[in-house]
């Protein structure tokens, strides 16, 4: 007999009584904030590099504090490692871990605030914001917004039988433990209850997709985002 899982304590509370174990949980696995396995491409080999007319490897947020990936000779140590051609190159950082987060829904602001979280970013009001936490820190130079301006066209919200909806700002907001990104889509959009939607975005080396439903994320009633 298949037992199903109970709904999170939160969902039957009132926010002013929810726990630090019920605001975290919303900050970390809700319907608005989503674990995910972002795929890191390897670095183009030198002679890629020079196809392309670069020289060498790119530098800047998403590039800077990741694992080089590319194929490496596996140098061999006995006798047993030549009959083992499968152990001759290694490859590595093919995957980080991010958090996705709706920071302009109502729930993640206020389980922000019952946590009294010093790495939420301030946000303004208008329009859905995307934050992607994880990405390595960065020596790049520049404002959030200079920095944030190469990856607007390159993030995008995908509706089935809707049009695709683009960022209108992306903010780069650098710290001492990590980059966090956030993604400011346009209001117009209208995001509604039957919508189900992807959430895709490269940042350098870093790809990341995440599907939502709008179906889930209602809070009081209202649909949050």
């Amino acid at each position: 007999m298949l037992l199903l899982a109970a709904d999170p304590s939160w969902k039957t509370k009132r926010s002013s009584d929810w726990t630090p174990e019920d605001s975290r949980e919303i900050l970390t696995n809700s319907p608005w904030s989503k674990p995910v396995w972002a795929r890191v491409a390897p670095l183009q080999t030198e002679d890629e590099r020079r196809e392309g007319g670069n020289m060498g490897q790119p530098h800047g947020i998403g590039y800077d504090g990741l694992a080089d990936g590319r194929p490496r000779v596996h140098l061999p140590t006995s006798l047993l490692d030549l009959v083992r051609p499968e152990k001759q190159t290694l490859t590595a950082g093919q995957y980080i871990p991010v958090q996705l987060r709706w920071e302009s829904a109502l729930p993640i602001r206020l389980a922000e605030l019952k946590t009294n979280s010093t790495e939420a970013p301030a946000v303004e009001t208008g329009g859905y914001v995307v934050a992607v936490y994880g990405i390595p820190p960065s020596n790049a130079k520049g404002t959030p917004k200079s920095l944030g301006e190469p990856l607007k066209k390159l993030a995008v919200l995908k509706r089935p039988g809707k049009s695709d909806v683009r960022p209108v700002e992306v903010e780069v907001l650098q710290q001492e433990d990590g980059t966090i990104v956030l993604y400011r889509f346009p209001s117009a959009a209208e995001i509604t209850k039957g919508d189900r939607f992807d959430f895709q975005a490269q940042i350098g080396r870093v790809f990341i997709s995440q599907s939502f439903d709008a179906a889930d994320m209602y809070f009081g009633g209202n649909l949050e985002l």
